[in-house]
């Protein structure tokens, strides 16, 4: 039976808890240093405190170690690694090889930044000892397929939260503008700015649009086709999120995922329980910038957000009247106080908050930039948010219980869903009930009370009824349940530790400076697979003047309907300029890629 892992992010306990409690099978998470994400760092305390949570449910905790390293940093990182470990992690996500030459006993998969882009690629993973790879957000479910035919390695795929424009761990536009490297962990997100697109003369064709901005992924209503193509974990981005959209995104594709593995019958849930809560998740409530399938169908246009690259939120409806008094929209609406909402107006997204509402009118805070036609969104729902965040979370593992009565002794056995056991006895000598079918009523009541443990107790069996205090009883049914939780946490197994099989070859000869090998420790693994020529990486180098800093599946030519092959107006060189930067922009039509090349002087 294949197992089925729905993967939430966690920016620290409390944020892995909500994930967890809300349904998420995993949750990745990073520690103290080499995490990818500067602003979302936790102690080893911390970790350790999230493993024993998530292991009560059969949940894991993969922690993030995915930055490339330096020489300097070797030992630094190894310790880390080894104290996450120790820490309880399941698994370690690297993007440096160094990490496979320090020895390391727990799993590793191969990060998206790996370049998990083709089968020959995540073969070489698979070969090599990885237990997972992580797939680049661009691939299509055609590629996903061919990957799948060619390897047996877990899958694991993005499906909700932002995109990065370059393919993973092909990008060093931050460490064009700055000291501060994506792959270093400290992305300042230029991709997310405005620029000029020029030609070879200097001529601006678009002016101050964010060109490479594009919009959040939203595979959810893809997710039956991506079970059935192989992929078996679903990740949601974003370890820099709040918990209210933690909690409602989890809890979105929790619903989404168990309706479609009821549908079949190869498939299972990797983790146990049930999460109950008080609200209706909706993704559009929560950050987005505008949901996209991005390239899951194929390359194709409408994938950017040219004009802003901030969260628009929501459609509410197109402004018909608009006045002092408020806005009137041409369709009934639930906004409310508080709310916050945004329009786009001159191409400059204009945001306000709504004051108050009467009949079918809206106040707002500000009315700069508000004209009839103009389309209104809601980028914060008060009460939704409101409602999230006091929502009462709770997930339940079921369990039986079965009460065997003798004549000097009580036993009390818990057998959970997974087929855990637990069992608690008590010396007592018991008496012959008087009236059998109130006795047993009055057990059953007594048994059925879980309170605030983790369990929810679905059938009961009681076996050889006779008289004993109810008071004896609840200690009893509290001692079992205690004791099956530990027995849960107890019966939590890792993964195949790593093991590097020497032999896999690389499926190249060469590495460029955009491979990023940084250290001695990865230089001498890409050489023992048979790579014969390996550049410094580029984040070693003090300038990316004149190098590629980005490889993309999005291509500008295409957003804005100049393919190459498609007889454009568009003659010669582009570029890309903002201030003293300058970008120039290379088409590989083979490929259906764009490169950009630091031009700056």
């Amino acid at each position: 039976m294949k197992k089925i892992e729905l993967l939430a992010p966690a920016k620290n306990f409390d944020t892995a808890v909500d994930a967890i409690d809300c349904g998420a099978d995993a949750v990745y998470i990073g520690g103290a240093k080499f995490g990818a994400r500067h602003s979302a760092t936790n102690s080893i305390a911390e970790i350790a405190r999230v493993a024993e949570y998530a292991h009560r449910y059969g949940a894991k905790v993969y922690a993030t170690l995915n930055t490339l390293l330096f020489d300097n940093e070797l030992e630094e990182a190894r310790r880390q690694a080894l104290a996450l470990i120790d820490a309880g992690v399941d698994a370690l996500i690297v993007q440096d090889m160094a990490y496979c030459r320090m020895g390391l006993p727990i799993e590793l998969h191969a990060s998206t930044q790996t370049n998990c882009v083709s089968a020959e690629k995540v073969r070489f993973f698979e070969e090599v000892g990885f237990a997972r790879a992580i797939l680049e957000r661009s691939l299509s479910k055609e590629q996903i397929h061919e990957i799948r035919k060619a390897t047996s390695i877990e899958l694991e795929a993005f499906i909700h939260g932002a995109i990065c424009v370059s393919q993973s761990g092909r990008c060093f536009f931050s460490r064009s503008t700055s000291e501060r490297s994506g792959n270093r962990g400290e992305c300042s997100q230029p991709c997310r700015l405005e620029y000029d697109l020029c030609n070879d003369k200097g001529e601006v064709i678009i002016k101050s649009k964010h060109l490479l901005s594009v919009r959040d992924l939203d595979l959810s209503a893809r997710l039956g086709e991506m079970i059935d193509e192989g992929i078996t974990s679903f990740k949601i981005e974003g370890r820099l999120k709040d918990r209210a959209y933690v909690r409602n995104i989890v809890s979105l594709y929790r619903r989404l995922l168990d309706h479609e593995i009821a549908k079949r019958d190869d498939v299972e849930r990797s983790s146990a329980g049930r999460s109950s809560i008080e609200f209706e998740p909706n993704a559009a409530r929560s950050f987005t910038r505008g949901a996209t399938e991005y390239f899951f169908d194929g390359k194709c246009r409408g994938v950017a957000s040219f004009d802003t690259p901030k969260a628009v939120g929501e459609r509410i409806g197109k402004i018909v009247r608009a006045d002092r008094r408020g806005i009137v929209l041409d369709c009934k609406h639930n906004l409310a106080t508080g709310d916050g909402v945004c329009f786009i107006t001159n191409g400059v997204l204009v945001g306000t908050n709504v004051v108050g509402t009467e009949g079918e009118r809206a106040q707002l805070n500000r009315y700069e930039g508000v004209a009839v036609g103009v389309e209104l969104f809601r980028n914060y729902n008060r009460l939704f948010s409101q409602a999230v965040e006091r929502s009462r979370v709770k997930r339940t593992v079921a369990t039986d219980l079965v009460l065997v009565f003798e004549e000097n002794k009580i036993t009390l056995t818990a057998t959970d869903e997974k087929g855990v056991t637990a069992t608690a006895s008590i010396d007592y000598t018991t008496e012959e009930t008087r009236n059998k079918e109130r006795g047993e009523a009055a057990l059953r009541q007594q048994l059925m009370r879980s309170g605030d443990t983790m369990f929810e107790v679905r059938d009961i069996g009681i076996e050889n009824l006779r008289f004993a205090p109810m008071s004896v009883v609840g200690a009893l049914r509290r001692e079992v349940l205690e004791r099956l939780e530990a027995e849960r946490i107890k019966s939590h197994k890792r993964g195949v530790e790593f093991s590097e099989n020497r032999d896999a070859k690389y499926p190249a000869d060469k590495l460029t400076p955009q491979d990023n090998v940084t250290n001695r420790l990865a230089r001498e693994f890409y050489a023992d697979h048979g790579v014969k020529e390996i550049a410094e990486g580029l984040d070693c180098r003090t300038s990316t003047s004149g190098e590629e800093v980005m490889v993309s599946d999005y291509c500008i030519r295409r957003e804005i309907g100049e393919c190459l092959l498609e007889r454009p107006r568009l003659k010669g060189d582009l570029y890309l300029v903002r201030g003293t930067k300058r970008y120039r922009l290379c088409f590989d039509c083979k490929k259906c890629q764009m490169k950009i090349f630091d031009a700056s002087l």
